[in-house]
């Protein structure tokens, strides 16, 4: 009996050996500690992650343009992509997140009008990390027009359709211009 102990206890640990060399768990990584083995993430986060990121990288940054020249024509940059409304539209009212074939929802033929309701510029004042500059204001109203499907299959099976949805989203589009003849540190020698 004590052959047959002898023989479980060498498999086990040739198991155990086994199991930690092969894949993403290494014994070199486990000089890192618990964040030597890779946690897994659901593709709704991995998702979601990207879309701020999207965000972040398009829409939420302030741009700093060059001063405003006399006798130009003052007009802000261009207005909102039919990428920024859907998004603006999606934080407003979420379709996302549903259970394919019990509980999902569809826009279908999206029509986008966008119209300026406002553009004007604020007075010159000094602004930290930029110095002198003026806040231009762009404001947009958008309107979207969709058809809007729901599906619930389950524990009855039935679609809802709504064939006239609008829905109004106002976005904002604000950069500033440097005021004066700004010193960028592009042409200095050093």
């Amino acid at each position: 009996m004590s052959c047959k102990r002898l023989y479980s206890a060498l498999w086990m640990i040739l198991i155990a050996t086994a199991s930690t060399q092969t894949g993403c768990i290494h014994l070199s990584n486990m000089g890192l500690g618990p964040f030597g083995v890779p946690i897994p993430i659901t593709p709704y986060m991995q998702d979601s992650e990207e879309v701020q990121f999207h965000i972040h990288e398009r829409y939420a940054r302030v741009p700093i343009l060059g001063p405003i020249t006399r006798g130009g024509t003052i007009a802000a940059i261009d207005p909102p992509s039919d990428d920024e409304v859907i998004h603006a539209l999606e934080r407003a009212r979420p379709i996302r997140g549903g259970v394919p074939f019990l509980h999902e929802k569809q826009r279908n033929k999206v029509r986008i009008v966008k119209e300026k309701i406002a553009d004007y510029i604020d007075d010159p004042r000094f602004v930290p990390l930029i110095g002198f500059a003026q806040l231009h204001h762009a404001h947009y109203k958008c309107t979207v027009y969709f058809e809007e499907r729901t599906i619930n299959g389950w524990p009855v099976p039935y679609t809802l359709e709504d064939n006239e949805c609008v829905e109004v989203i106002y976005i904002d589009h604000n950069h500033f211009h440097m005021c004066g003849d700004p010193d960028t540190g592009a042409s200095s020698p050093y």
